[in-house]
């Protein structure tokens, strides 16, 4: 199993910024990708950004493309969403995730409790 736990969500102006960090434990290294997806309210959970593990490569939601960045920190077994430039329509619960990559996307199979990121005008 994996264990990933979030933080770093909260209240932030339009224009702002906001770092998230999800600390992953457990049987990580059967997963060779983690990433973040949001979920607004009414509305589907959706692919945000992701990293995999063997090469650090990077993928981003096109909303979100050159405003967040993921990036990760080995020793601490940790990835974070770098999120600059908040917009109110990033308002959302924002999940960690972890799993299988496959080409530029992320299959996920173990998730976080998810954090609230609110993003006012």
């Amino acid at each position: 199993q994996v264990q990933l736990v979030e933080s770093g969500g909260g209240l932030v102006q339009a224009g702002g910024s906001l770092r998230l960090s999800c600390a992953a434990s457990g049987r990580t290294f059967t997963r060779t990708g983690m990433g973040w997806y949001r979920q607004a309210p009414g509305k589907e959970r959706v692919f945000v950004a992701a990293i995999k593990w063997s090469t650090s490569s990077t993928y981003y939601a096109d909303s979100v493309k050159g405003r967040f960045t993921i990036f990760r920190d080995n020793a601490k077994n940790t990835v974070y969403l770098q999120m600059n430039s908040l917009k109110p329509e990033d308002t959302a619960v924002y999940y960690c995730a972890a799993g299988i990559m496959l080409s530029i996307s992320l299959r996920p199979d173990a998730w976080g409790q998810g954090t609230l990121v609110t993003v006012s005008s």
